[in-house]
Protein backbone atom coordinates (compact mmCIF):
# COMPACT_ATOMS: atom_id res chain seq x y z
CA UNK A 1 0.00 0.00 0.00
CA UNK A 2 1.43 3.04 -0.75
CA UNK A 3 1.09 6.81 -0.03
CA UNK A 4 3.03 10.41 -0.77
CA UNK A 5 3.37 10.69 3.30
CA UNK A 6 2.28 8.69 6.36
CA UNK A 7 1.91 10.36 9.70
CA UNK A 8 3.32 8.70 12.99
CA UNK A 9 0.27 9.72 15.27
CA UNK A 10 -2.82 11.37 15.81
CA UNK A 11 -2.21 14.35 17.94
CA UNK A 12 -2.77 17.92 17.04
CA UNK A 13 0.19 19.19 15.74
CA UNK A 14 0.55 15.47 13.19
CA UNK A 15 -3.13 16.77 12.07
CA UNK A 16 -2.12 20.19 11.43
CA UNK A 17 0.78 19.03 9.46
CA UNK A 18 -1.52 16.38 7.65
CA UNK A 19 -4.28 19.12 6.73
CA UNK A 20 -1.29 21.75 4.97
CA UNK A 21 0.39 18.55 2.99
CA UNK A 22 -3.20 16.95 1.86
CA UNK A 23 -4.40 20.71 0.97
CA UNK A 24 -1.46 20.88 -1.43
CA UNK A 25 -2.93 17.17 -3.11
CA UNK A 26 -0.61 14.85 -1.40
CA UNK A 27 -2.47 11.52 -0.34
CA UNK A 28 -1.48 11.01 3.79
CA UNK A 29 -2.29 7.99 5.59
CA UNK A 30 -1.96 9.09 9.55
CA UNK A 31 -1.56 5.92 11.97
CA UNK A 32 -2.68 6.79 15.58
CA UNK A 33 -2.01 3.66 18.31
CA UNK A 34 -5.19 4.77 20.56
CA UNK A 35 -8.64 4.08 19.53
CA UNK A 36 -9.30 7.89 19.14
CA UNK A 37 -7.63 11.35 17.22
CA UNK A 38 -5.73 13.60 19.76
CA UNK A 39 -2.92 12.71 21.21
CA UNK A 40 -2.90 14.36 24.98
CA UNK A 41 -5.84 16.87 23.39
CA UNK A 42 -8.50 14.90 24.45
CA UNK A 43 -11.54 14.77 26.45
CA UNK A 44 -12.91 11.77 28.39
CA UNK A 45 -16.03 11.02 30.26
CA UNK A 46 -13.90 10.00 33.63
CA UNK A 47 -17.02 9.83 35.75
CA UNK A 48 -20.67 8.98 34.59
CA UNK A 49 -22.02 12.67 33.48
CA UNK A 50 -18.76 13.99 34.21
CA UNK A 51 -16.85 15.26 31.28
CA UNK A 52 -13.50 17.17 30.55
CA UNK A 53 -10.02 17.67 29.13
CA UNK A 54 -8.10 14.42 30.60
CA UNK A 55 -4.53 16.07 29.89
CA UNK A 56 -3.91 19.32 28.09
CA UNK A 57 -6.59 21.39 29.87
CA UNK A 58 -6.57 25.16 28.11
CA UNK A 59 -6.47 26.94 25.09
CA UNK A 60 -4.39 30.06 24.24
CA UNK A 61 -1.18 29.46 22.32
CA UNK A 62 -2.95 27.71 19.22
CA UNK A 63 -1.61 29.44 16.38
CA UNK A 64 -4.71 31.93 14.91
CA UNK A 65 -3.18 31.21 11.67
CA UNK A 66 -3.84 27.23 11.80
CA UNK A 67 -6.93 27.93 13.42
CA UNK A 68 -8.20 30.03 10.50
CA UNK A 69 -6.45 28.04 7.52
CA UNK A 70 -8.33 24.76 8.77
CA UNK A 71 -11.41 26.73 9.69
CA UNK A 72 -12.12 25.00 12.45
CA UNK A 73 -14.93 27.28 13.98
CA UNK A 74 -16.81 26.01 10.53
CA UNK A 75 -16.06 21.93 11.44
CA UNK A 76 -17.36 22.85 15.58
CA UNK A 77 -14.48 24.70 17.76
CA UNK A 78 -15.80 27.52 19.89
CA UNK A 79 -13.77 28.73 22.58
CA UNK A 80 -14.93 31.17 25.18
CA UNK A 81 -12.75 33.76 26.96
CA UNK A 82 -11.72 33.07 31.48
CA UNK A 83 -13.65 36.01 33.09
CA UNK A 84 -10.74 36.59 34.95
CA UNK A 85 -7.09 35.82 34.52
CA UNK A 86 -5.78 34.07 37.13
CA UNK A 87 -6.48 33.77 40.90
CA UNK A 88 -4.00 33.85 43.44
CA UNK A 89 -4.38 32.88 47.34
CA UNK A 90 -2.61 33.53 49.68
CA UNK A 91 -2.41 33.56 53.25
CA UNK A 92 -4.89 36.63 54.53
CA UNK A 93 -5.03 38.01 51.08
CA UNK A 94 -5.30 37.42 47.08
CA UNK A 95 -4.15 38.21 43.43
CA UNK A 96 -6.72 38.60 40.46
CA UNK A 97 -5.43 39.11 36.94
CA UNK A 98 -7.83 40.25 34.43
CA UNK A 99 -7.99 42.23 31.49
CA UNK A 100 -8.92 45.97 31.25
CA UNK A 101 -6.24 47.36 33.78
CA UNK A 102 -7.56 44.83 36.40
CA UNK A 103 -4.23 43.01 37.02
CA UNK A 104 -1.66 46.12 37.34
CA UNK A 105 -5.06 47.48 39.70
CA UNK A 106 -4.52 44.36 41.94
CA UNK A 107 -0.78 44.64 42.03
CA UNK A 108 -1.04 47.98 43.15
CA UNK A 109 -3.29 47.30 45.60
CA UNK A 110 -0.97 44.55 47.29
CA UNK A 111 1.83 46.51 46.91
CA UNK A 112 2.06 50.40 45.71
CA UNK A 113 5.43 50.17 44.98
CA UNK A 114 4.80 47.30 42.67
CA UNK A 115 2.20 49.27 39.96
CA UNK A 116 5.18 50.65 38.17
CA UNK A 117 7.31 47.69 38.53
CA UNK A 118 4.24 46.20 36.98
CA UNK A 119 4.99 49.11 34.08
CA UNK A 120 8.32 48.31 33.49
CA UNK A 121 8.33 44.19 33.46
CA UNK A 122 5.39 44.64 30.60
CA UNK A 123 7.75 47.29 28.67
CA UNK A 124 10.36 44.32 28.82
CA UNK A 125 7.72 41.74 27.54
CA UNK A 126 6.76 44.30 24.55
CA UNK A 127 9.96 44.33 23.19
CA UNK A 128 10.64 40.28 23.75
CA UNK A 129 7.42 38.44 22.80
CA UNK A 130 6.81 40.04 19.63
CA UNK A 131 10.78 38.60 18.65
CA UNK A 132 9.58 35.67 20.17
CA UNK A 133 6.30 35.57 18.00
CA UNK A 134 8.35 35.93 14.87
CA UNK A 135 9.85 32.63 15.01
CA UNK A 136 6.76 30.56 16.13
CA UNK A 137 5.87 29.75 12.51
CA UNK A 138 9.27 29.52 11.16
CA UNK A 139 12.21 27.31 11.28
CA UNK A 140 15.02 28.24 13.37
CA UNK A 141 18.38 28.80 11.60
CA UNK A 142 20.73 25.63 11.36
CA UNK A 143 23.89 26.30 12.90
CA UNK A 144 26.88 24.66 11.12
CA UNK A 145 24.34 24.52 7.75
CA UNK A 146 26.12 26.91 5.76
CA UNK A 147 24.88 28.85 2.81
CA UNK A 148 21.86 26.95 3.80
CA UNK A 149 21.48 28.42 7.03
CA UNK A 150 22.06 31.51 6.01
CA UNK A 151 19.03 33.02 4.96
CA UNK A 152 17.50 32.31 8.43
CA UNK A 153 20.49 33.41 9.87
CA UNK A 154 20.39 37.07 8.06
CA UNK A 155 16.11 37.15 8.95
CA UNK A 156 17.17 37.20 12.63
CA UNK A 157 19.71 39.66 12.55
CA UNK A 158 17.15 41.56 10.44
CA UNK A 159 14.88 41.06 13.38
CA UNK A 160 16.92 42.62 15.83
CA UNK A 161 17.83 46.01 14.03
CA UNK A 162 16.67 48.82 15.50
CA UNK A 163 16.52 47.67 19.24
CA UNK A 164 18.65 49.93 21.39
CA UNK A 165 20.97 48.99 24.09
CA UNK A 166 18.29 48.38 26.41
CA UNK A 167 15.90 46.84 24.44
CA UNK A 168 19.05 43.77 23.51
CA UNK A 169 19.70 43.44 27.45
CA UNK A 170 16.15 42.57 28.10
CA UNK A 171 15.92 40.15 24.92
CA UNK A 172 19.67 38.64 26.60
CA UNK A 173 17.59 38.34 30.09
CA UNK A 174 14.96 37.02 29.16
CA UNK A 175 17.09 34.49 26.33
CA UNK A 176 19.77 33.16 29.66
CA UNK A 177 18.24 34.00 33.13
CA UNK A 178 16.13 32.75 35.38
CA UNK A 179 12.15 33.88 35.84
CA UNK A 180 13.12 34.63 39.40
CA UNK A 181 16.46 36.96 38.80
CA UNK A 182 14.00 39.32 36.32
CA UNK A 183 11.05 39.11 38.80
CA UNK A 184 12.44 40.23 41.70
CA UNK A 185 13.86 43.14 39.79
CA UNK A 186 10.92 44.40 39.09
CA UNK A 187 8.79 43.45 41.91
CA UNK A 188 8.33 43.30 45.92
CA UNK A 189 4.95 41.53 46.64
CA UNK A 190 4.99 37.81 46.54
CA UNK A 191 2.04 36.88 44.50
CA UNK A 192 2.84 39.93 41.93
CA UNK A 193 6.20 37.11 41.45
CA UNK A 194 4.04 33.86 41.77
CA UNK A 195 1.60 35.38 39.25
CA UNK A 196 4.45 35.84 36.63
CA UNK A 197 6.98 32.79 38.18
CA UNK A 198 4.21 30.10 37.80
CA UNK A 199 4.46 30.12 33.76
CA UNK A 200 8.57 29.50 33.89
CA UNK A 201 7.73 26.61 36.04
CA UNK A 202 4.80 25.05 34.63
CA UNK A 203 5.32 21.53 32.93
CA UNK A 204 9.17 22.86 33.69
CA UNK A 205 10.74 20.10 36.40
CA UNK A 206 13.00 23.17 38.06
CA UNK A 207 13.02 26.11 40.48
CA UNK A 208 12.06 29.64 39.55
CA UNK A 209 15.58 30.72 40.26
CA UNK A 210 17.01 28.00 37.54
CA UNK A 211 18.89 29.34 34.38
CA UNK A 212 16.18 29.47 31.14
CA UNK A 213 13.05 29.40 33.32
CA UNK A 214 12.72 33.24 31.67
CA UNK A 215 12.37 31.70 28.37
CA UNK A 216 10.02 28.85 29.49
CA UNK A 217 7.69 32.00 31.05
CA UNK A 218 7.98 33.87 27.52
CA UNK A 219 6.61 30.48 26.00
CA UNK A 220 3.43 30.57 27.73
CA UNK A 221 2.65 34.52 26.79
CA UNK A 222 2.87 34.36 22.74
CA UNK A 223 -0.66 33.29 22.54
CA UNK A 224 -4.34 34.38 22.40
CA UNK A 225 -8.20 32.99 23.05
CA UNK A 226 -11.08 33.94 21.26
CA UNK A 227 -8.89 36.66 19.31
CA UNK A 228 -8.05 38.77 22.51
CA UNK A 229 -4.38 38.54 22.95
CA UNK A 230 -2.59 37.29 25.80
CA UNK A 231 -5.66 35.72 27.30
CA UNK A 232 -6.33 32.32 28.32
CA UNK A 233 -9.54 30.35 27.25
CA UNK A 234 -11.73 27.41 27.40
CA UNK A 235 -12.85 24.97 24.22
CA UNK A 236 -16.06 24.33 24.51
CA UNK A 237 -16.39 20.17 25.20
CA UNK A 238 -13.11 20.20 26.57
CA UNK A 239 -9.48 20.19 24.29
CA UNK A 240 -10.94 17.00 22.70
CA UNK A 241 -12.74 19.53 20.54
CA UNK A 242 -10.30 20.84 18.83
CA UNK A 243 -8.62 18.01 17.56
CA UNK A 244 -11.92 16.64 16.58
CA UNK A 245 -12.57 19.72 14.36
CA UNK A 246 -8.44 19.21 13.34
CA UNK A 247 -9.55 15.80 12.21
CA UNK A 248 -12.73 16.81 10.66
CA UNK A 249 -10.83 19.26 8.66
CA UNK A 250 -7.84 16.79 7.86
CA UNK A 251 -10.41 14.43 6.59
CA UNK A 252 -12.53 16.95 4.50
CA UNK A 253 -8.69 17.67 2.44
CA UNK A 254 -9.03 13.58 1.85
CA UNK A 255 -6.65 12.48 4.97
CA UNK A 256 -6.88 8.89 6.00
CA UNK A 257 -6.49 8.49 9.73
CA UNK A 258 -6.56 4.59 11.14
CA UNK A 259 -6.76 4.34 14.49
CA UNK A 260 -5.72 1.40 17.15
CA UNK A 261 -3.07 1.01 14.42
CA UNK A 262 0.27 1.75 16.38
CA UNK A 263 3.64 1.73 14.12
CA UNK A 264 6.08 -0.92 14.75
CA UNK A 265 8.79 0.17 12.82
CA UNK A 266 10.01 2.32 10.10
CA UNK A 267 11.29 0.92 7.33
CA UNK A 268 14.58 2.17 5.61
CA UNK A 269 16.15 0.91 2.00
CA UNK A 270 19.31 2.24 0.76
CA UNK A 271 19.74 4.70 3.58
CA UNK A 272 16.35 6.64 2.96
CA UNK A 273 13.37 6.21 4.51
CA UNK A 274 10.39 3.89 2.44
CA UNK A 275 7.28 3.64 5.21
CA UNK A 276 6.42 1.85 7.70
CA UNK A 277 5.33 -1.28 9.22
CA UNK A 278 1.84 -0.66 11.13
CA UNK A 279 -1.00 -3.54 12.15
CA UNK A 280 1.59 -6.44 10.48
CA UNK A 281 1.96 -4.60 7.17
CA UNK A 282 4.59 -2.98 5.58
CA UNK A 283 2.84 0.63 4.15
CA UNK A 284 5.15 2.25 1.80
CA UNK A 285 6.23 6.11 1.38
CA UNK A 286 9.06 8.19 0.65
CA UNK A 287 8.08 10.66 3.40
CA UNK A 288 7.30 10.16 7.15
CA UNK A 289 6.37 12.46 9.57
CA UNK A 290 6.64 11.69 13.14
CA UNK A 291 4.38 13.41 15.59
CA UNK A 292 5.52 11.55 18.40
CA UNK A 293 8.54 12.22 21.21
CA UNK A 294 12.15 12.44 19.55
CA UNK A 295 13.60 10.02 21.81
CA UNK A 296 10.69 7.25 21.12
CA UNK A 297 11.08 7.50 17.77
CA UNK A 298 14.87 6.94 17.48
CA UNK A 299 14.84 4.14 20.24
CA UNK A 300 11.75 2.37 18.90
CA UNK A 301 10.98 3.19 15.47
CA UNK A 302 14.10 3.69 13.26
CA UNK A 303 15.99 0.65 12.75
CA UNK A 304 19.72 -0.14 14.54
CA UNK A 305 22.77 1.22 12.28
CA UNK A 306 20.03 3.63 10.18
CA UNK A 307 21.74 6.38 11.61
CA UNK A 308 25.07 6.94 12.64
CA UNK A 309 25.84 6.56 16.40
CA UNK A 310 26.43 9.76 17.55
CA UNK A 311 22.54 10.62 16.21
CA UNK A 312 21.41 7.38 18.31
CA UNK A 313 23.19 8.24 21.12
CA UNK A 314 21.89 12.33 21.69
CA UNK A 315 18.24 10.81 20.52
CA UNK A 316 18.38 8.15 23.48
CA UNK A 317 20.11 10.91 25.91
CA UNK A 318 16.87 13.38 25.03
CA UNK A 319 15.76 14.88 28.24
CA UNK A 320 12.07 14.36 29.16
CA UNK A 321 11.03 15.06 32.89
CA UNK A 322 8.29 17.77 33.56
CA UNK A 323 7.39 16.20 36.71
CA UNK A 324 3.45 16.63 36.17
CA UNK A 325 0.79 15.27 37.90
CA UNK A 326 -2.62 15.28 35.94
CA UNK A 327 -5.86 14.84 37.68
CA UNK A 328 -9.52 15.90 36.92
CA UNK A 329 -12.23 15.74 39.52
CA UNK A 330 -15.88 15.94 39.82
CA UNK A 331 -17.51 17.94 42.40
CA UNK A 332 -20.70 18.31 44.14
CA UNK A 333 -20.81 21.92 44.77
CA UNK A 334 -18.33 24.97 43.65
CA UNK A 335 -14.94 25.46 46.30
CA UNK A 336 -15.09 28.28 48.67
CA UNK A 337 -11.80 30.22 49.22
CA UNK A 338 -10.91 31.65 52.76
CA UNK A 339 -9.23 34.79 51.00
CA UNK A 340 -12.78 35.42 48.78
CA UNK A 341 -15.34 32.88 49.88
CA UNK A 342 -18.27 34.45 47.65
CA UNK A 343 -18.84 32.76 44.38
CA UNK A 344 -17.82 34.79 41.09
CA UNK A 345 -15.18 35.44 38.28
CA UNK A 346 -12.30 34.63 40.05
CA UNK A 347 -13.80 30.83 40.00
CA UNK A 348 -13.42 31.05 35.91
CA UNK A 349 -9.28 31.89 36.17
CA UNK A 350 -6.58 29.48 36.40
CA UNK A 351 -6.48 29.12 39.87
CA UNK A 352 -2.91 29.36 41.02
CA UNK A 353 -1.89 27.88 44.47
CA UNK A 354 1.68 28.69 45.20
CA UNK A 355 1.84 32.27 46.73
CA UNK A 356 5.79 33.08 46.65
CA UNK A 357 8.63 32.08 44.21
CA UNK A 358 10.12 30.70 47.63
CA UNK A 359 7.13 28.37 47.69
CA UNK A 360 7.63 27.13 44.25
CA UNK A 361 11.83 26.71 44.67
CA UNK A 362 10.92 24.14 48.20
CA UNK A 363 8.36 22.66 46.14
CA UNK A 364 11.05 21.49 43.31
CA UNK A 365 13.60 20.89 46.18
CA UNK A 366 10.80 18.84 47.77
CA UNK A 367 10.82 16.49 44.67
CA UNK A 368 14.26 16.13 43.98
CA UNK A 369 15.36 14.67 46.91
CA UNK A 370 12.11 13.13 48.05
CA UNK A 371 10.25 11.67 44.46
CA UNK A 372 7.57 14.50 44.86
CA UNK A 373 6.43 17.84 46.81
CA UNK A 374 4.31 17.39 50.26
CA UNK A 375 3.86 21.06 49.14
CA UNK A 376 2.76 21.02 45.51
CA UNK A 377 1.53 23.42 42.96
CA UNK A 378 -1.06 23.51 41.78
CA UNK A 379 -3.27 25.27 38.72
CA UNK A 380 -7.00 24.68 39.42
CA UNK A 381 -9.09 25.26 36.50
CA UNK A 382 -13.18 24.36 36.66
CA UNK A 383 -14.14 24.59 33.25
CA UNK A 384 -17.79 23.82 34.08
CA UNK A 385 -17.85 27.40 35.11
CA UNK A 386 -17.79 28.71 31.58
CA UNK A 387 -19.26 25.24 29.92
CA UNK A 388 -22.25 23.79 31.67
CA UNK A 389 -22.25 20.60 29.23
CA UNK A 390 -19.29 19.00 31.07
CA UNK A 391 -21.17 17.99 34.39
CA UNK A 392 -24.28 17.56 35.57
CA UNK A 393 -26.74 20.24 36.75
CA UNK A 394 -25.74 21.26 39.77
CA UNK A 395 -22.19 20.29 40.07
CA UNK A 396 -18.96 20.76 38.56
CA UNK A 397 -15.43 19.77 36.95
CA UNK A 398 -12.37 20.64 38.32
CA UNK A 399 -8.80 20.47 35.99
CA UNK A 400 -5.36 19.69 38.21
CA UNK A 401 -2.65 20.46 36.99
CA UNK A 402 0.35 20.14 39.40
CA UNK A 403 4.36 20.57 40.03
CA UNK A 404 6.62 18.81 41.34
CA UNK A 405 5.86 15.25 40.43
CA UNK A 406 9.45 13.26 39.38
CA UNK A 407 9.06 10.38 36.89
CA UNK A 408 11.34 8.18 38.66
CA UNK A 409 10.91 8.03 42.56
CA UNK A 410 13.86 5.93 43.25
CA UNK A 411 14.64 2.33 43.76
CA UNK A 412 11.67 0.49 45.30
CA UNK A 413 9.34 3.11 44.80
CA UNK A 414 6.62 3.18 41.85
CA UNK A 415 3.83 5.22 40.71
CA UNK A 416 1.52 2.17 40.66
CA UNK A 417 2.16 2.63 44.26
CA UNK A 418 1.75 5.99 45.28
CA UNK A 419 -0.38 7.46 42.76
CA UNK A 420 -3.06 7.80 45.16
CA UNK A 421 -1.09 9.20 48.32
CA UNK A 422 0.26 11.66 45.54
CA UNK A 423 -3.53 12.44 44.37
CA UNK A 424 -4.77 13.11 48.58
CA UNK A 425 -1.79 15.20 49.00
CA UNK A 426 -3.05 17.35 46.08
CA UNK A 427 -6.45 17.32 47.46
CA UNK A 428 -5.82 18.33 51.13
CA UNK A 429 -3.46 21.14 49.10
CA UNK A 430 -6.69 22.84 47.88
CA UNK A 431 -8.81 22.09 50.60
CA UNK A 432 -6.62 24.34 52.88
CA UNK A 433 -7.33 27.52 50.98
CA UNK A 434 -10.71 26.12 50.08
CA UNK A 435 -11.88 24.29 53.12
CA UNK A 436 -14.54 21.31 52.33
CA UNK A 437 -12.97 21.25 49.05
CA UNK A 438 -12.06 17.47 50.08
CA UNK A 439 -15.52 16.58 51.25
CA UNK A 440 -17.02 18.26 47.71
CA UNK A 441 -15.09 15.54 45.46
CA UNK A 442 -16.97 12.60 44.06
CA UNK A 443 -14.62 11.21 41.75
CA UNK A 444 -11.43 11.60 40.43
CA UNK A 445 -9.47 10.76 37.55
CA UNK A 446 -5.50 9.73 38.27
CA UNK A 447 -2.62 10.95 35.83
CA UNK A 448 0.81 10.30 37.76
CA UNK A 449 3.91 11.33 35.47
CA UNK A 450 4.08 7.32 34.51
CA UNK A 451 0.78 6.80 33.44
CA UNK A 452 0.81 10.28 30.96
CA UNK A 453 3.59 7.78 29.31
CA UNK A 454 1.61 4.74 29.11
CA UNK A 455 -1.57 6.43 27.61
CA UNK A 456 -0.51 9.38 25.37
CA UNK A 457 3.33 8.37 24.70
CA UNK A 458 4.70 11.35 26.70
CA UNK A 459 8.30 9.89 27.61
CA UNK A 460 9.31 10.39 30.97
CA UNK A 461 5.51 11.91 31.50
CA UNK A 462 6.87 14.89 29.75
CA UNK A 463 4.04 16.96 28.23
CA UNK A 464 6.31 19.00 26.09
CA UNK A 465 7.90 16.04 24.35
CA UNK A 466 11.41 16.88 25.49
CA UNK A 467 12.48 19.31 28.66
CA UNK A 468 12.24 23.45 27.49
CA UNK A 469 15.98 23.72 28.96
CA UNK A 470 18.58 25.80 26.67
CA UNK A 471 19.77 22.85 25.49
CA UNK A 472 17.02 21.91 24.13
CA UNK A 473 15.28 24.96 22.54
CA UNK A 474 15.93 27.04 19.15
CA UNK A 475 18.27 25.80 17.03
CA UNK A 476 19.15 22.89 19.07
CA UNK A 477 15.84 21.32 19.09
CA UNK A 478 15.39 18.56 18.48
CA UNK A 479 19.84 18.93 17.98
CA UNK A 480 21.64 20.65 16.14
CA UNK A 481 21.69 19.97 12.35
CA UNK A 482 18.27 18.91 12.43
CA UNK A 483 16.40 21.68 14.08
CA UNK A 484 13.96 22.25 10.49
CA UNK A 485 11.98 19.58 10.98
CA UNK A 486 14.34 17.44 8.55
CA UNK A 487 15.68 14.48 10.51
CA UNK A 488 19.16 13.26 9.98
CA UNK A 489 17.36 10.02 7.93
CA UNK A 490 16.23 11.05 4.32
CA UNK A 491 12.88 10.96 4.17
CA UNK A 492 11.77 11.42 8.12
CA UNK A 493 10.65 14.70 9.20
CA UNK A 494 9.31 15.43 12.98
CA UNK A 495 6.28 17.41 13.29
CA UNK A 496 5.52 17.26 17.22
CA UNK A 497 6.30 19.33 19.98
CA UNK A 498 10.10 17.88 20.36
CA UNK A 499 10.34 20.18 17.32
CA UNK A 500 11.16 23.97 17.45
CA UNK A 501 8.67 25.81 19.23
CA UNK A 502 8.20 23.73 21.73
CA UNK A 503 5.43 22.12 23.53
CA UNK A 504 1.64 23.33 23.99
CA UNK A 505 -1.10 23.07 22.05
CA UNK A 506 -0.18 25.52 19.15
CA UNK A 507 0.12 23.78 16.21
CA UNK A 508 3.20 25.38 15.15
CA UNK A 509 5.39 22.26 14.65
CA UNK A 510 2.87 20.37 12.61
CA UNK A 511 2.67 23.83 10.11
CA UNK A 512 6.25 23.78 10.01
CA UNK A 513 6.98 20.85 9.04
CA UNK A 514 4.55 20.50 6.67
CA UNK A 515 6.17 23.54 4.86
CA UNK A 516 9.75 21.65 5.45
CA UNK A 517 7.90 18.66 3.61
CA UNK A 518 6.20 20.63 0.55
CA UNK A 519 9.44 22.84 -0.30
CA UNK A 520 11.43 19.33 -0.32
CA UNK A 521 9.20 17.95 -2.84
CA UNK A 522 9.54 21.03 -5.37
CA UNK A 523 10.68 19.25 -8.36
CA UNK A 524 14.01 22.17 -7.97
CA UNK A 525 14.55 20.86 -4.37
CA UNK A 526 17.23 18.30 -3.69
CA UNK A 527 16.93 16.66 -0.42
CA UNK A 528 19.56 16.95 2.09
CA UNK A 529 20.95 13.09 3.49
Amino acid sequence: MSQDVIIIGAGHNALTCAFYLARRGLKVTMFEASDKVGGAAVTDEFLPGFRNSAASYTVSLLQPKVIRDMELERHGLKVVLRKRDNFLPGSGDYLLAGRGGLTRKEIARLNREDGPGYDSYIAELETVVPLIKKWILRAPPEVGAGARGLPSLLSLGRDMIGLDTREIRAVHDFATRSAGEILDRHFRGDLAKALFGFDGIVGNFASPYDQGTAYVLLHHLFGEAAGVEGSWGHAIGGMGSITQAMARAAREKGVDILLSTPVEELIVERGSVAGVVAGGKAWRASTVAAGINPRLLFDRLVPDGAVEADVAQRMHGWKCESATFRMNVALSELPKFTVLPKKGDHLTAGIIIAPSLAYMDRAYVDARVNGWSSQPVVEMLIPSTLDPSLAPRGKHVASLFCQHFRYDLGEGRSWDKEREKAADTIIATVDAHAPGFAKSVLGRQIHSPLDLERRFGLVGGDIFHGKMSLDQLFSARPMIGAADYRMPLPGLYLCGSGAHPGGGVTGAPGHNAARAILADRRPWSRRRP
